[in-house]
């Protein structure tokens, strides 16, 4: 096989990303559709997923709290049934998390961001992992962190205590899960262009008392490339990681950020 036949995905690889139906989520079902591959989704906005599925047809998808153990089940007894096994298990459902001093956060915030930024990743793990070990398409989990995974965040306390958290998940399933041929890795995005960053940006300004305009500056002053992330650069790294090309690559926390110096 020549290199650059590596890079591509096996064709018909089957899919489940979970809080996709927008933002670096959709980004990664359409580059995986693109690339030939069986793709379920889901996301907890029915809207967005009836967008999603109207927009690409093809596309298996359902509606899902994923901080709910019985909705997890559900959609993933789903996507079973639809894809006929899995291959690919991308954990990339999240939510920002309030924006606090560590002593205004309420505590069913926190727990609200616990139950969705991790908990979910192991409700998935726990109905994927049997199917994944039954692949013989090169399986793999990619889970999604942040750049807060690998920097200290003020004021975002719950929501990097989660991305620090996936990173240790992804570090122990990639020793656990190897002798079962299953590659796990973790992808840590940086400032992403988008709505949600849009959010986060205004409530970190609000904390912090500055102008929407001075703390995008200030971001973008951090990153050693002096750019934002594109959705598309996350999906390009995940469509890398599922290819023959990634076969020996695991337990790695991957960094698509621009070089992001500090937070």
């Amino acid at each position: 096989m020549k290199t650059l036949d590596l890079l591509k995905p096996d064709a018909g690889l089957r899919v489940f990303i979970s809080g996709a139906a927008t933002g670096i989520g959709a980004a990664m079902a359409e580059a995986f559709l693109e690339a030939g591959a069986a793709v379920y989704v889901c996301d907890i906005n029915p809207v967005a997923v009836d967008a999603m599925k109207q927009k690409h047809p093809q596309i298996h998808a359902g509606v899902a709290d994923v901080g709910k153990w019985e909705d997890v089940d559900a959609v993933m007894l789903d996507a079973q049934e639809k894809l006929g096994g899995l291959d690919i298990l991308i954990n990339n459902a999240g939510i920002a998390g309030p924006t606090a001093a560590v002593e205004d956060i309420a505590p069913d915030a926190w727990e609200k961001t616990i139950n969705t930024n991790l908990n979910s990743q192991f409700y998935f793990l726990k109905r994927a992992v049997p199917l994944l070990k039954q692949s013989s398409t090169n399986p793999s989990i990619i889970t999604v962190s942040s750049v807060a995974g690998r920097l200290g965040y003020q004021f975002r306390t719950p929501y990097a205590s989660t991305k620090w958290a996936i990173v240790g998940l992804m570090k122990s399933l990639a020793i656990e899960l190897g002798p079962s041929n299953i590659r796990v890795n973790a992808i840590l995005p940086g400032v992403v262009e988008g709505e949600r960053m849009d959010g986060v940006i205004a409530a970190r300004a609000q904390a912090l008392g500055l102008t929407v305009e001075e703390m995008r500056e200030d971001y973008v002053k951090k990153i050693s490339l002096r750019r934002l992330v594109t959705t598309q650069d996350v999906a390009a790294m995940a469509l890398f990681l599922s290819s023959p090309a990634g076969r020996n690559i695991s337990g790695q926390a991957i960094s698509v950020d621009g070089n992001l110096e500090y937070l």
